[in-house]
């Protein structure tokens, strides 16, 4: 079982909608009047792209906040979303009970970690969650409440989750689980909600990056060790050498991220994580 993400639905015009916040901000027309102007093409989106692309230079958040995508999501583990509902300023969360949902002859769904199977012990994680499931139908038979006989579930357990999330908190989000030291399936998760704005706003998902990323933070603010091994160190610094930045840029050691260096950050085996 895989992870799978869908956007569900969006802010209308999420350019528009951060265009008009910001340059509310910043210049002595109405929004009204600003909106006209949109509406009339005297503003383009190629200026309006411009224009938001800077502000984000700047730190100026808060208009980001009045951005929002909403987002499907299944075939995660509950080990996932223990992690997921710590992101909580700027995300609402809504997720499969097992409260509510009774697991019928005690077949419930799970995730299988690849390190297990590349390990040889596939077999043995199936038969021990055969088990567990076992177990839990033996309790519900007996009449233990879904509540309670839920206790011996696993983290692997799988669940989904609707979540809405607004545009500054996707991109803390990004900083944080799309780093290669973030755990395999939230790092995968990430990958596919930003391919999900791809599709909608590329400007928009170009943004999301890990905090190493040309858009965000700029370099590597892990300890040392972890960045020589990460991938993506041949190309981003470490906060160490940004003494050595001029220089670094000077002979193109320094490089934006590449589409093709998000497939490395969604693939990159989960044993390369640290926890989460």
């Amino acid at each position: 079982m895989s992870p799978e993400v869908t956007l569900l639905s969006h802010s209308p015009d999420p350019l528009r909608s951060l265009y008009l916040a910001y340059r509310t901000c910043y210049s002595q027309l109405t929004p009204q009047e600003l909106a006209r102007r949109i509406e009339s093409e005297r503003i383009s989106r190629e200026e309006m792209a411009r224009f938001v692309e800077e502000r984000l230079k700047t730190g100026h958040v808060s208009p980001l906040e009045q951005v929002w995508f909403e987002f499907l999501i299944s075939g995660v583990s509950r080990a996932f979303s223990h992690q997921f509902v710590r992101h909580r300023v700027g995300v609402s969360v809504e997720q499969q009970s097992q409260r509510y949902v009774t697991y019928k002859g005690g077949r419930f769904p799970y995730v299988t970690p690849e390190s297990v199977v590349a390990a040889g012990k596939r077999g043995a994680f199936d038969a021990l969650m055969a088990r567990i499931g076992e177990v839990y139908e033996e309790l519900v038979q007996a009449g233990v409440p879904a509540e309670d006989a839920r206790f011996v579930l696993p983290n692997a357990t799988a669940t989904n989750l609707k979540v809405t999330v607004n545009f500054a908190a996707l991109l803390h989000m990004g900083d944080l689980r799309l780093c290669t030291r973030a755990q395999w399936e939230f790092r995968r998760v990430v990958a596919k909600m930003r391919a999900e704005v791809m599709r909608v706003e590329p400007m928009l998902g170009r943004m999301l990056q890990p905090k190493c990323g040309e858009r965000r933070l700029g370099y590597c603010d892990e300890d040392y060790e972890a960045w020589k091994a990460c991938p993506l160190g041949k190309v981003r610094p470490h906060k160490s050498t940004l003494s050595l930045l001029s220089e670094q840029y000077r002979r193109g050691e320094v490089q934006p991220l590449r589409e093709e260096d998000f497939e490395t950050i969604e693939r990159i085996g989960e044993l390369a994580g640290a926890g989460g």
